[in-house]
């Protein structure tokens, strides 16, 4: 029962405040109308009818009184027009044999009993005539006798006015309240639209406003993301440095270990120098690629089908509706050759293709190498981690930060890097999400 509520509920804030603001004043208004129905209109209907009952009962008790038809006719007609009462001795041809009302009647209901209670030789009332006269049925001793009473003395007007009054009303003071509520609601909105930004790595301009607790919040919030972006820019700059730094001493260990004469401990040691060279290479790249690189719109499909057609691999196409998206695409290009690089070195073949969604972008890289098993793809997104031999990506020609870095630039784009199995080829499959 639960979980049927919270989905029928709304789940923004703009409907979750409209809901708490308009609940109460239709509560209200229910309540109000119901005991304005029964308390107050029913019970002066109620009163009105009885008088009219009083004056009906004292002109059948004097037809009654009459020793002829005649005689009641002209004993009574005068008395009926001074009490605003049409009375019809013998009754027509239209008086009511049975009581009738109107569906939509409010007051119908009460004036029925209470006539039928106080005049003990009443036959039928009729409520539906146009014009708003109640036409009743009597049985008297000179026989039936028809009587036609305005509807005003036996009911107050139907509260049309005051519905409409209290329905102009309410929405009035809705829109009014609404206006007042949206004001208190659009801080929190852009508060969470710039978070939401920053999240894909992308930087607005925000200043807090609202209530001094949504202020207080967006300053909180521009301070945490000036310390992230201090961070950020240290890391860079760290990088940066030691990667240039390290340049200077690797070249002259290559220069001279070519001086020295050829052995295989020579031999592993320029290997290790050349790996430590492509591992500064790697370092330097992501620093330019994902620091100094401003997003921008890109051709996604375009810059995909170029990383594979230079990388020979196979582009399987695209799927949903292609739009550019907001990205650093030297950063994205480094993050799939990476992707399709590791994907080459442990299969024969590799297959990319594009997921457009509503919220995100799915860059998804496959191959029918041997995959990497469900219980270590968190660790292998971790970088100088060794896996098996299997399919370790630090094996071959890579230096054990390709699918690290791509997890950087991922999450700098509001996304995420997933391993999982591929179904298609049997080998690893790497989605590479951006948040759009």
């Amino acid at each position: 029962m639960m979980s049927v509520v919270q989905r029928i509920l709304p789940r923004g804030l703009y409907g979750r405040a409209a809901l708490i603001l308009i609940v109460p004043i239709l509560a209200i208004q229910l309540v109000f109308s119901t005991e304005f129905i029964q308390r107050f209109y029913e019970d002066v209907t109620g009163q009105m009818t009885q008088g009219v009952a009083i004056d009906l009962r004292f002109l059948m008790d004097e037809i009654a009184a009459s020793p002829s038809l005649e005689a009641a006719r002209a004993r009574v007609t005068p008395l009926a027009e001074a009490l605003e009462i049409t009375l019809t001795l013998p009754a027509g041809a239209d008086a009511p044999l049975a009581d009738r009302k109107n569906l939509i009647d409010l007051s119908g209901n009460t004036i029925i009993t209470t006539l039928h209670d106080r005049l003990p030789g009443l036959v039928a009332v009729d409520l539906t005539d146009e014009e708003r006269m109640v036409r009743l049925r009597f049985d008297s001793p000179l026989g039936p006798v028809q009587a036609e009473v305005s509807r005003r003395r036996m009911s107050a007007t139907n509260p049309h006015q005051l519905i409409v009054l209290m329905i102009f009303a309410s929405i009035l003071l809705t829109v009014i309240a609404y206006y007042f509520l949206r004001r208190q609601l659009r801080p929190i909105t852009k508060l969470a639209e710039a978070a939401e930004e920053f999240g894909k790595g992308r930087t607005v301009m925000y200043r807090p406003r609202g209530a001094l607790e949504v202020r207080a919040a967006g300053r909180a919030f521009l301070d945490m993301r000036a310390r992230i972006e201090r961070q950020i820019e240290q890391r860079t700059l760290m990088l940066s440095g030691v990667s240039h730094d390290l340049r200077t001493p690797l070249t002259r260990m290559r220069l001279a270990l070519s001086l020295l004469p050829e052995d295989p401990e020579v031999a592993a040691l320029q290997a290790d120098v050349m790996q430590m060279e492509r591992m500064v290479d790697e370092f330097l790249a992501f620093v330019r690629g994902d620091a100094m690189e401003g997003s921008e719109p890109t051709d996604a499909v375009a810059l995909v089908r170029g990383v594979a057609d230079r990388a020979g691999a196979h582009f399987a196409g695209v799927e949903g509706q292609a739009e550019p998206v907001m990205m650093r695409p030297q950063a994205i290009v480094r993050a799939v050759e990476n992707l399709v690089s590791n994907a080459q070195r442990f299969g024969s073949r590799v297959e990319l293709r594009l997921v457009f969604q509503d919220r995100s972008l799915r860059i998804v890289v496959e191959d029918d190498g041997p995959g990497i098993p469900a219980g270590r793809r968190d660790e292998a997104l971790r970088p100088f981690t060794r896996l098996d031999a299997s399919r370790d990506p630090n094996r071959g020609a890579g230096v054990g930060l390709g699918l690290s870095i791509a997890s950087d630039i991922a999450l700098s784009h509001g996304g995420a890097l997933r391993l999982s199995e591929s179904e298609s080829l049997g080998g690893l499959k790497v989605e590479l999400v951006i948040a759009r």
